[in-house]
């Protein structure tokens, strides 16, 4: 039996969540996107360069936490042409059901916006999990960030 301590909730974004986003999207990034890219690579993508930016660009779209208890676990957003800009989940809270509860928060705000589609850039980490919630591959891409190529997957969903 799950205590109400271990249930996952959803919130909006508040300005003073900029440094726990940061924490979460830095963690994920060296602790579970570490498996699929090298170590130049994560240094090279795990970087905030300013908070004060970061906490911007956090506000000008719709972005959710999910929380367990008072703890942001993971947090995700929608741009206004329904790309899946970012979604990140804690390491100490991989496969519990975060990640799925936001991409439910996504496609529920999404429709009530209109939108025929989401879509998103998947990391090689990230791609099994869309593709089980059924997105589909569009394009194999290669990125660059601060002079490492990474692989990633343009993928997008249908809402009906």
């Amino acid at each position: 039996m799950t205590s109400s301590q271990d249930e996952i909730w959803l919130r909006d974004y508040e300005p003073d969540d900029a440094q726990a986003t940061i924490d979460i999207f830095l963690r994920a990034i060296r602790e579970v996107a570490s498996r699929d890219y090298d170590p130049a690579q994560i240094a090279a993508w795990a970087k905030v360069e300013d908070a004060e930016i970061w906490g911007q660009y956090r506000a000008s779209r719709p972005t959710w936490l999910a929380m367990i208890g008072s703890t942001p676990v993971g947090f995700t957003d929608l741009k206004a042409d329904g790309c899946l800009d970012m979604m990140f989940v804690s390491p100490d809270h991989q496969g519990k059901g975060v990640a799925s509860l936001l991409l439910a928060m996504v496609e529920k705000a999404a429709r009530k916006k209109g939108l025929q589609r989401i879509f998103t850039e998947a990391s090689l980490t990230a791609r099994p999990f869309f593709e089980r919630k059924g997105f589909t591959v569009l394009a194999a891409q290669k990125v660059e960030k601060r002079g490492q190529t990474l692989s990633n997957f343009l993928m997008e969903k249908a809402l009906a």
